[in-house]
């Protein structure tokens, strides 16, 4: 059965491109991907392939039943896209301004689209059922994956197995880890409110410049000073504003970041310290403040027997030429919520490109193609073999 897995996955990676392509074509923002998922839903509906749809929102969710009874496997891909301008030079270019898939989700969706048209057509081989979940709206917080498991996406699921095409690791590399593999990722805003005036007279003022700055070296401190060294955690200011003209003190300023972590309590630690080195500043500095932080998706953690199950099934799939234990990575993705759920794993498939390689969410992004036919083996293989 696997042999003839491969073999119409084989056949059948053309269509993936051509699908693959028309939706970089065709790119849509999160929450906003309508056209998407009338897509896929075409797609499963035009073979027989029953079908929800609006699970949670815009999310999909195909079934196909094999003749045998089994567990139940879920497969998950998602299908936003994000909000950046495609500056390839490519013939699949973006047609949307402003909107690209610049994190590999098209290549995704057209991964778990193809192989569930493969399963359906071996259905009466196959052991068990098979839950393909098109998820939307993983690029912005809250996300898809937490409404459309309160939708049923999960329901009576017994395993799930997720991947996402890495274009920073070389094609036929499987990446894999047990426990925590990707952060929650956290982001906050303060707006430090001071007392503005002439840039001559700055004993008339309270400088939120100044105090905004003072405020970003000290949370720098934090990890170093305050974090266990045997844990790990991110801080990083990635806005600083105050508009004025040259010569005026500025009496407001806006400051935003994110904070990455693998550990609720180092999670629970960093907000607290935070609010205590802002309070503190801004009382020495006259001056007052709004804190705000936000909590995004947890950290994901991979279950060891399904990741050790993966391991070994992705060791026998053609096009698999390493399998590297990889360390955990800052990113953040929502496929937690479904391990919080759910026996599984998530792993990354290598799909680095020819030539210039540029990290996920540039504008020139790019993966190697052949890295979906490697994905949908590897998680072909993983849901077949789950039954024996």
């Amino acid at each position: 059965m696997i042999e003839k897995l491969y073999t119409e996955l084989e056949t059948a990676y053309p269509e993936m491109v051509d699908i693959r392509r028309h939706l970089h074509m065709h790119p849509e923002v999160s929450f906003n991907e309508t056209k998407t998922a009338y897509y896929i839903r075409h797609y499963y509906e035009q073979l027989g392939v029953d079908v929800r749809h609006n699970v949670g929102g815009n999310g999909v969710v195909a079934t196909v039943r094999g003749a045998k009874p089994g567990k139940t496997i879920a497969l998950r891909a998602d299908f936003d896209a994000l909000p950046i301008q495609d500056q390839k030079d490519v013939p699949y270019k973006s047609q949307t301004a402003n909107v690209m898939h610049a994190c590999g989700h098209d290549g995704h969706t057209a991964t778990l689209l193809v192989l569930g048209k493969i399963l359906h057509s071996l259905r009466r081989e196959l052991e068990g059922t098979y839950v393909l979940i098109h998820q939307h709206a993983e690029e912005l917080v809250p996300g898809g994956a937490m409404a459309m498991i309160k939708d049923g996406a999960l329901d009576g699921v017994d395993q799930i197995f997720g991947t996402h095409l890495w274009s920073m690791t070389p094609l036929g590399q499987i990446d894999y880890r047990v426990g925590p593999i990707i952060a929650a990722a956290d982001s906050f805003t303060l707006k430090i409110q001071g007392r503005g005036g002439h840039g001559a007279m700055p004993h008339n003022t309270r400088d939120a410049i100044v105090l905004g700055s003072q405020i970003v070296m000290n949370l720098q401190q934090l990890v170093s000073r305050r974090v266990d060294p045997l844990e790990s955690a991110v801080l990083s200011v990635g806005s600083f504003v105050a508009e004025n003209p040259f010569n005026i003190i500025a009496d407001q300023a806006v400051l935003k970041g994110t904070i990455r972590t693998f550990n609720e309590q180092i999670r629970d630690l960093m907000e607290e310290e935070m609010e205590r080195i802002i309070q503190g500043n801004c009382l020495a500095a006259g001056c007052t403040y709004e804190f705000t932080y936000n909590r995004g998706y947890s950290p994901l953690v991979n279950h060891e027997k399904e990741t050790m199950y993966l391991k070994d099934i992705a060791e026998q799939v053609p096009g698999v030429k390493k399998l590297y234990n990889t360390p955990p990575l800052m990113i953040g993705e929502d496929f937690a919520y479904y391990l919080e759920k759910v026996p599984g794993t998530f792993f990354l498939t290598g799909a680095m490109p020819d030539g210039e390689v540029y990290p996920h969410h540039h504008p020139k992004f790019d993966f190697k193609e052949e890295a979906m036919l490697i994905a949908a083996k590897t998680l072909g293989s993983a849901a077949l073999h789950a039954h024996q």
